[in-house]
């Protein structure tokens, strides 16, 4: 049975738009649930999010990031994530732990054993039961980036690296999206292996298509697997 579904893939790559336009679909069809982010998905993770991507000059170690995500998710997880799991409301996540070993773990180089403790611990033991990993080569993802932030999306659309979701922000790029190429193609290599690794959890799908393209594969997976009952 699927109760979590996360969208993951690096910046640029519209996981944000596939998750609304599945939430879309589930709610004409009559099926209830809850769309959430990270960070972000609570109160707190509001204020996490502006301290984690707006912190302009401040220089943010690579464990204060790592441990700021992980209090964010803890709380993500308790206030949000399980309480709708447990009324058996199906949960659509913009990012979850995936992310956390794509970024901190491929990007940063953080040691991916502890990653995966840390995110136990943080996650409470939950863990998505379908992934769509939206792929797309770098240079297309940041490209499309810049153009949302030169004004081709109204203000106020959040675009982005492990904070995407649509909510209000300072303008200019966060500071992912200042992150060099290379930490950009680590990120995506990693989100590949970990695919690799799960792939009856984690699909693949090309982020390059037409959006309507992509939103009618995972509607297609989706139906299939309510359809089973996985």
């Amino acid at each position: 049975m699927i109760r979590l579904i996360s969208f993951e893939g690096g910046d640029g790559s519209g996981k944000t738009t596939q998750l609304q336009l599945l939430e879309k679909y589930l709610t004409s069809r009559g099926k209830l649930c809850l769309t959430t982010r990270e960070p972000g998905g609570t109160a707190l993770g509001e204020m996490i999010r502006q301290v984690l991507l707006e912190a302009g000059k401040v220089e943010i170690s690579s464990p204060t990031e790592l441990f700021l995500y992980l209090a964010d998710r803890a709380q993500h997880v308790r206030e949000v994530i399980r309480p709708a799991l447990a009324s058996g409301t199906p949960v659509l996540c913009d990012r979850f732990t995936d992310s956390t070993l794509a970024y901190q773990g491929y990007g940063r180089g953080v040691d991916l054993d502890m990653l995966r403790r840390l995110n136990r611990v943080a996650s409470d033991g939950i863990t998505p039961d379908l992934t769509f990993l939206l792929d797309c080569p770098v240079e297309v993802g940041l490209s499309r980036t810049r153009q949302r932030l030169q004004g081709s999306k109204p203000p106020g659309l959040l675009a982005g690296g492990p904070g995407s979701g649509q909510a209000g922000r300072l303008e200019g790029p966060d500071r992912f999206e200042r992150e060099k190429s290379e930490f950009h193609q680590r990120v995506r290599m990693g989100f590949l292996e970990l695919a690799r690794a799960e792939p009856e959890r984690i699909l693949i799908l090309d982020a390059t298509c037409p959006v309507s393209e992509v939103h009618e594969k995972i509607r297609k997976i989706v139906d299939e697997r309510l359809k089973d009952g996985q």
